[in-house]
């Protein structure tokens, strides 16, 4: 077996490992990764509603309802009835969430700038760059359903 990992392996290692260190720096806020994790999705989607949230996070929604519940107790989210269904229920975030949310970005800054550490902005520029070629080619690609034979020759 070849020892160099794939381009696959290698970003999915290099996400892990960003995750876990951030996880360590920011234990002392004593948020779990979900519950930050959708504490900023939703600070740039406020008024969404919970069945939204939980396709952007890509959980099942009853996954979503008890990290919801959670936040909810500490009161950093709160639910507001849709104004015309009252079976929906949109999220927003309370005051007491915005400083944590500072201190969530700043921590995300220093983990980032640890991960960057000899990288060059040029190097930044470039890396940030064949990133999002990648994002876009592969939304465009699953927008695309998979030919039958090219899943049979595999």
């Amino acid at each position: 077996m070849n020892a160099t990992p794939t381009l696959g392996f290698l970003l999915h290692d290099v996400a892990r490992l960003l995750r876990k260190r951030f996880e360590q720096r920011a234990k002392c806020l004593g948020l779990t990764r979900s519950q930050w994790q959708t504490l900023a999705y939703l600070s740039n989607n406020e008024g969404i509603h919970q069945s939204g949230l939980a396709e952007i996070l890509e959980v099942e929604p009853i996954t979503l309802v008890r990290i919801l519940d959670k936040l909810a107790e500490r009161g950093l989210i709160e639910r507001r009835q849709h104004p015309t269904d009252r079976r929906i229920w949109l999220l927003y975030m309370r005051d007491e969430a915005h400083p944590l949310l500072a201190e969530m970005r700043e921590l995300g800054d220093v983990t980032r700038a640890e991960a960057l550490e000899g990288v060059s902005a040029e190097q930044r520029e470039q890396l940030f760059h064949v990133l999002s070629i990648m994002k876009t080619n592969l939304v465009q690609a699953c927008r695309t359903p998979v030919d039958e034979n090219e899943m049979n020759d595999g």
